[in-house]
């Protein structure tokens, strides 16, 4: 049995993550933690963990310097980088952190499975995509004044709300409750944002507005 422990604040994703590894029988999540500082306490109290699926933005302590504190305390234990960042910074960050592999959140349940069994053989699993990234930056590492500008996805602040309802799990009752606006509002905006920022459906949006940090 492989015991994991999940680092992710956004209530959405995680309940997303431990569905995935569910499915298998010799996957068992010990605990999810939501921030760095979260899961060193965690591990302080039980450090019997095989796997860490590590978000990278997390409050307090972000996934990057939480990946140098555990592997600095508990070396043995193997990061996977769980993330919806495949930008060359935080893959050079990640990996300089002692990150043993990087993996993009929409990964079927299948490729998490078989990433996190082929890390406890030895491998280094990655997302083809931030493979390839990765060769590139060992010919060419990025500097920080390099990275691309954010784009405009000219959200409204009422869209922009109701992205960030959506990313807490909400569904349209309980965000139209929240917002004080009528069911059919709430749809319609979601409508608007998919269009906006060219996704098809709530996992889509929530991951692009994480990485592109509209929320």
């Amino acid at each position: 049995m492989i015991r994991i422990a999940l680092a992710e604040d956004n209530n959405f994703l995680a309940q997303s993550i431990q569905e995935k590894i569910s499915f298998f029988n010799d996957l068992t999540l010990k605990f999810r933690a939501k921030e760095g500082n979260d899961l060193l306490a965690k591990l302080d109290s039980d450090h019997n963990i095989d796997v860490i699926l590590m978000d990278i933005q997390m409050p307090r302590m972000d996934g990057i310097v939480a990946t140098a504190n555990v592997k600095e305390k508990y070396p043995q234990i193997k990061i996977i980088m769980l993330t919806v960042f495949d930008d060359e910074a935080n893959i050079f960050k990640s990996i300089q952190s002692g990150a043993d592999g990087y993996l993009l959140k929409d990964e079927d349940a299948e490729t998490i499975h078989n990433s996190i069994v082929e890390i406890m053989e030895g491998g280094a699993p990655m997302t083809p995509s931030i493979a390839l990234k990765a060769l590139k930056l060992l010919r060419n590492p990025v500097k920080p004044s390099e990275e691309p500008p954010k784009k405009n996805y000219e959200l409204s602040v009422r869209e922009t709300e109701v992205l960030e309802q959506l990313s807490r799990g909400l569904n349209y009752n309980e965000i139209s409750a929240n917002l004080f606006i009528s069911p059919a509002t709430v749809r319609k905006h979601i409508e608007n944002i998919y269009r906006k920022l060219q996704v098809r459906n709530k996992l889509e949006a929530v991951n692009l507005a994480n990485k592109e940090r509209l929320i």
